[in-house]
């Protein structure tokens, strides 16, 4: 072959190898969602995968108390690439994010101590992942890391219409318990037996609340495992601030899997309860 011909193969195939990267940036679709509930206005993040096709699953991101940062971004982006429509919630308004346990302490209390507010949050939250494209909105869950833990088990005990949610090292008391027939949802929670925020009594009292209330529910304690355990920058933050914190592969990989089966359980019996017809990608 001549130089010329090299030339225009080499071209043509850097162009092509150019072309197959471009395409697989392509495929994980994120952009932030502005929504409001009352006169708030909210700053979300939104991720889906492009290579499936057709109505599939939203699933709700609730972030630690930090605020909506890049952990819980990172998560959303997690559910897009298995396959779902995923919303990281910005429950604070306005994009706040605390880089101080002070101010996020502060942040979390303050929507902690208005469940009402934080409910009316949780449902604006609901209605921008409806909105999104390719959302299946007859199938909704959500998911929630320390302070957003308790956030979803709270939204769950309210009735809010999600097929399921998982909390993960979430707090498990409130003020406002699970009544009998008002629960949706099925519910999954982890938690690191070894966590000084979530002490045995919670443990129990959360169990009996379940109980109850007749809630489908499953609680998984791991032992010797600290607050944080999902967060692989836990350690980092809990020496510098003096927290109980640290990551935990293990019990980070295990609940993430657990977690998968118990989404796609909870979305087939749905899909299944559905009159029959129409085009299905669930994960």
């Amino acid at each position: 072959m001549n130089r010329v011909g090299l030339s225009l193969l080499r071209g043509i195939s850097i162009l092509g190898l150019a072309c197959l990267a471009a395409g697989a940036r392509a495929e994980l679709v994120s952009e932030p969602v502005h929504y409001v509930s009352g006169d708030t206005r909210m700053h979300g993040y939104a991720a889906w995968d492009d290579r499936f096709k057709g109505p599939r699953p939203g699933v709700l991101v609730v972030h630690e108390w930090w605020g909506l940062n890049e952990y819980a971004r990172s998560r959303a982006r997690d559910l897009a690439e298995l396959g779902y429509v995923a919303l990281a919630v910005d429950m604070y308004g306005d994009g706040q994010v605390a880089d101080h346990p002070d101010e996020a302490g502060a942040f979390a209390q303050r929507l902690g101590g208005d469940l009402p507010e934080a409910r009316r949050r949780m449902q604006a939250a609901i209605e921008a992942l409806k909105r999104l494209p390719s959302t299946d909105t007859d199938r909704l869950a959500a998911i929630g890391y320390c302070f957003g833990g308790g956030v979803v088990l709270q939204a769950a005990r309210d009735g809010l219409p999600l097929e399921a949610v998982v909390s993960f090292h979430g707090s498990l008391a409130t003020p406002l318990p699970a009544q009998p027939g008002k629960v949706k949802s099925r519910v999954l929670v982890f938690n690191g037996a070894a966590d000084p925020f979530v002490p045995d009594e919670q443990i129990a009292a959360f169990k009996q609340e379940m109980d109850a209330a007749g809630v489908d529910y499953r609680f998984v304690n791991y032992p010797g495992v600290l607050h944080s355990f999902t967060n692989p920058g836990a350690d980092e933050v809990g020496q510098r601030f003096g927290l109980p914190l640290a990551y935990d592969a293990k019990a980070d990989a295990d609940s993430w899997a657990q977690m998968q089966g118990f989404l796609s359980a909870a979305f087939e019996r749905t899909r299944q309860a559905r009159p029959q017809g129409g085009e299905d990608t669930t994960p």
